[in-house]
């Protein structure tokens, strides 16, 4: 519990592992916004992410990966924070007619929003970013130049940026997953995603979020299903991380892990850094069963732990939470 007498939840859909609620677009938010209704609540960007949209709320924290995990083994706290101040990397592979789109997304999100961003910078050199789906169904790839990504980040930083904004260029993925529009398999590129997050949040220790930037920004005039439907609406997906930036809260607070009264987690996918932690230390783990991924690492087959509850739905687990 914090210390001004609210509840503090984690709600956490992983990315990159085909869930069947969070692992589209924005599609957990209806969700994880019921829950922030109840207590201020800690999400991972994958979450809220909508591309044109976002799901985040004021009683929310927007906290990627590298430092979520940081933040459940004790190693990091939280600070919340408004109006951040955001430092755009692009990367040298963007072609200069989608550089213009986002730039043009940045000036819209900044007349309407009223969002700091201090300034943009281009690689020097192109990051090399490549994706691939695994045989059980998971995205992952690799990246081959991570380190001009981490100095063009340290030039905005040194110029007042307090969160970083990554925007990579990446191969069209629709051969990849064909169905993703139909809401079915895995987002085929959630899982380098999080390698470029990590990357720079690891390094920095600064929030940072990515938002990939693809060749054919034109849209579909195809019916996709409404689980993606958003991604499929616009030619670029910033605005929902330059949402989340502004207001994620910073590195080095007074919100730590002992405060966290529950976690939130699709119930087969339970052998992260959170669930362990959580577990370790006594926090009860919510395990919904209507949100299935690829995996296959529920509490019978792994924890086996009374501190793990298997709840149906993310409606029964709401009144479990309102009783804590």
């Amino acid at each position: 519990m914090l210390k001004t007498g609210e509840k503090l939840g984690a709600f956490i859909v992983p990315t990159g592992i085909g869930a069947s609620i969070g692992g589209y677009a924005g599609d957990a938010s209806l969700w994880a916004r019921k829950f922030a209704e109840r207590s201020k609540l800690i999400v991972n960007p994958n979450v809220v992410n909508a591309g044109g949209f976002s799901g985040i709320t004021d009683n929310m924290f927007y906290v990627e990966g590298y430092s979520l995990d940081e933040f459940f083994k004790g190693n990091i706290t939280l600070k919340p924070s408004k109006n951040n101040r955001i430092g755009i990397v692009f990367d040298k592979a963007i072609p200069q007619d989608v550089l213009n789109i986002h730039i043009n997304t940045i000036n819209a999100v900044k007349t309407v929003y009223g969002i700091d961003i201090l300034d943009y910078e281009i690689t020097k050199e192109n990051v090399g970013v490549n994706f691939f789906m695994t045989d059980i169904g998971t995205s992952e790839g690799e990246v081959k130049n991570l380190e001009t990504l981490k100095k063009s980040a340290i030039n905005l930083i040194n110029r007042g940026a307090e969160v970083i904004a990554l925007v990579c260029m990446f191969d069209d993925p629709e051969d990849i997953n064909i169905d993703y529009a139909n809401g079915i398999g895995t987002d085929p590129v959630g899982g380098v995603e999080a390698i470029l997050s990590h990357y720079i949040s690891k390094e920095l220790k600064i929030p940072c979020a990515h938002s990939p930037a693809f060749e054919d920004y034109t849209i579909t005039s195809k019916i996709v299903n409404p689980k993606s439907a958003s991604e499929y609406i616009t030619p670029t997906f910033l605005p929902c991380i330059l949402l989340g930036l502004s207001n994620a809260p910073l590195l080095g607070g007074d919100i730590g892990i002992e405060q966290l009264d529950y976690l939130v987690m699709p119930h087969n996918s339970l052998g992260s850094t959170p669930v362990y932690e959580a577990v370790k230390k006594n926090i009860p783990v919510f395990a919904i069963k209507e949100n299935s991924t690829v995996l296959n690492v529920t509490n019978d087959n792994l924890h086996k732990c009374s501190k793990i509850i298997t709840v149906e739905t993310y409606e029964e687990c709401l009144s479990r939470v309102n009783k804590l």
